[in-house]
C-alpha cells in the first residue's frame, strides 16, 4: 500500500508544511539494486582509542565496495573502530571523531560503531563499552535523513565481521537502525563466499509460509543471492505457492506446518539436506485476553511457536539442515515491547526469542548450524493494509525513519543471516523496524 504521506512530503509543499507544523519529514530509502548496489560517497573509516584491528579492519573495509578514506566533506558511510575504547578519556573520542563530520553524512548513510564485549573483570571496560550502546540508539533517533547508525560488537578475529559490515554498509539494511549485533569472530563451518553477489550459490534453503507476503519477498532475494529453494505453505495456497515458485525455479511443498510429521516430510522432501530453514509462516488472531478464547490462543501459538520447535528439533536431529547451515526465524517487535490485543502473538514471537538465545549455542556445537532471528516491526503488507487508518499512520511514523518498512527489508536482513560468511553471528535477534520507538 502506498504511503502517501511519505509521497507528500516530498513535495515542495509537503515539506514548507510539515516543517511549520513540526510534522514528521521521512526521506525516501534507498533500498538495493544490481544496478546500484553500494551507497554513494566514501567510506570515512576512524579509530578511538587503541584499537587491535587498525590494519586487518582496513583490508575488510575496502572490500565493501567504497573508497574508503581518513578524511572526507561528505562521506557515505562512518565506521568508527572503538573497540580498545577502555576507559570515559577514550569513550571521549567517540565524540571527537563523530561530532565534526555526522552532519555531513550523505542522505541514506551509514554510521557503524565497532566495539567489544563488556568485560566480567574489568567494570571500567565494561561500563564504557556498555555507554556505546546508548551512544548507537540515540544518535539513531536524531540522525535524521534516512540515515542509520548500528554497533558490532566483535569477540576474536575480526574478519568474522565482514559479512555483517557489507550488510551494514550497503543499501540492502535500509531499514536496520539502532541494533547491537554481537560477531563471535573465529571460524566459520564453511569459508566466505567466492562470490559475494551471491553468496548463497550452491546452497538450498526452505522458506515457509512463502506463498505472500514477507515470505514471498525471502524467497525472491535468497534466489538473486543464489540460493535454490523449497516454497512451503498450506494447502489451501497451493496454487498462489507454486505460481510463487515457477518463476523462481523452486519447488513448492504445500503443507500443514503443524501436521505432527511436518518435519519428517520436509526431510523426505530434500532427501539431499538443506542449508537454511527460515521460519516465517505466522498468523495472528487478534483480542484482548479478556476477550480471547482458547482456540484463538492456542492456534496462534500451535503456528508461531509450537511448529517452529518441532520442525527444528526434527531436522537438527535428522541431520536434514547440513554443517555450516543456518536456521532463521521471525520473532517481531509485539514479542519485545507487547501489544494491547496480542497477548498470544506477543507470547508466541518472544518464545521465538527464548528459542533463538537458548538453541544458537548448542546448534552450532552439536550441529555446526547457527541459529537467529528477525524481529520485523511495521511492514507494509496486506495485513498492515487493513489496519485502521490512524493505528496504521502511528505505526508508520512511530521509528527513527518516520516510515514503514517493505517485505524486502525483512528477506535483506534473512539472507544476511543465511550466508556462509555469517557463520561468526550466532544467537542474534535483529530488529528490522526502522528504530521502532516501542522496546528496547
Amino acid at each position: 500500500m502506498a504511503d502517501r504521506y511519505l509521497n507528500f512530503t516530498g513535495t515542495a509543499p509537503g515539506r514548507f508544511l510539515t516543517k511549520r507544523l513540526g510534522l514528521p519529514q521521512p526521506a525516501p530509502l534507498r533500498r538495493f539494486s544490481p544496478g546500484h548496489p553500494t551507497l554513494d560517497g566514501e567510506l570515512l573509516h576512524v579509530t578511538a582509542g587503541t584499537s587491535a584491528y587498525e590494519k586487518e579492519l582496513g583490508a575488510l573495509l575496502a572490500g565493501t565496495g567504497p573508497d574508503v578514506v581518513r578524511a572526507s566533506e561528505r562521506p557515505g558511510a562512518v565506521v568508527v573502530d572503538a573497540t580498545g575504547v577502555a576507559d570515559v578519556a577514550a569513550l571521549g573520542e567517540v565524540h571527537a571523531a563523530l561530532h565534526p563530520v555526522v552532519r555531513s553524512v550523505a542522505a541514506g548513510g551509514r554510521v557503524v560503531v565497532l566495539g567489544a564485549p563488556p568485560s566480567a573483570d574489568d567494570h571500567h571496560q565494561a561500563a564504557v563499552q556498555q555507554g556505546l550502546e546508548g551512544f548507537v540508539r540515540s544518535l539513531g533517533k536524531e540522525i535524521g535523513r534516512g540515515r542509520t547508525v548500528n554497533l558490532v560488537r566483535v569477540a576474536g578475529p575480526v574478519a568474522g565481521a565482514e559479512s555483517t559490515l557489507r550488510f551494514l554498509l550497503s543499501p540492502k539494511s535500509a531499514y536496520v537502525s539502532g541494533q547491537v549485533v554481537e560477531v563471535a569472530g573465529g571460524e566459520s563451518e564453511l569459508p566466505a563466499p567466492e562470490n559475494w553477489d551471491r553468496p548463497l550459490a550452491g546452497r538450498t534453503a526452505l522458506i515457509t509460509g512463502a506463498a505472500r507476503g514477507i515470505g514471498r519477498a525471502v524467497a525472491e532475494t535468497l534466489v538473486r543471492d543464489g540460493a535454490e529453494v523449497v516454497l512451503l505453505d498450506v494447502p489451501s495456497a497451493a496454487d498462489d505457492l507454486k505460481k510463487v515458485a515457477e518463476p523462481l525455479g523452486g519447488r513448492a511443498l504445500p503443507l500443514d506446518i503443524t501436521a505432527d510429521d511436518a518435519g519428517e516430510r520436509i526431510a523426505a522432501f530434500v532427501p539431499d539436506g538443506l542449508d537454511v530453514l527460515v521460519h516465517n509462516a505466522g498468523i495472528t488472531r487478534d483480542r484482548r485476553l479478556a476477550n480471547m478464547p482458547a482456540e484463538r490462543w492456542s492456534s496462534v501459538l500451535e503456528v508461531n511457536l509450537a511448529s517452529v520447535l518441532r520442525t527444528t528439533d526434527t531436522l537438527l536431529d535428522a541431520g536434514a539442515v547440513r554443517r555450516g547451515g543456518a536456521v532463521v526465524a521471525t520473532a517481531s517487535i509485539a514479542g519485545i515491547a507487547g501489544n494491547a490485543g496480542q497477548t498470544n502473538y506477543a507470547a508466541s514471537k518472544a518464545g521465538i526469542v527464548g528459542l533463538v538465545r537458548s538453541l544458537a549455542p548448542r546448534a552450532l556445537a552439536e550441529h555446526g548450524v547457527t541459529v537467529n532471528a528477525v524481529a520485523p516491526g511495521f511492514i507494509e503488507t496486506k495485513m498492515t493494509a487493513a489496519v485502521p487508518l490512524f493505528i496504521r499512520e502511528a505505526g508508520r511514523r512511530m521509528n527513527s525513519l518516520a516510515q514503514g518498512g517493505l517485505p524486502v527489508d525483512v528477506a535483506e536482513t534473512t539472507s544476511w543471516f543465511a550466508s556462509p560468511g555469517s557463520g561468526a553471528v550466532n544467537g542474534q535477534v535483529v530488529r528490522v523496524c526502522g528504530q521502532s520507538l516501542l522496546g528496547a
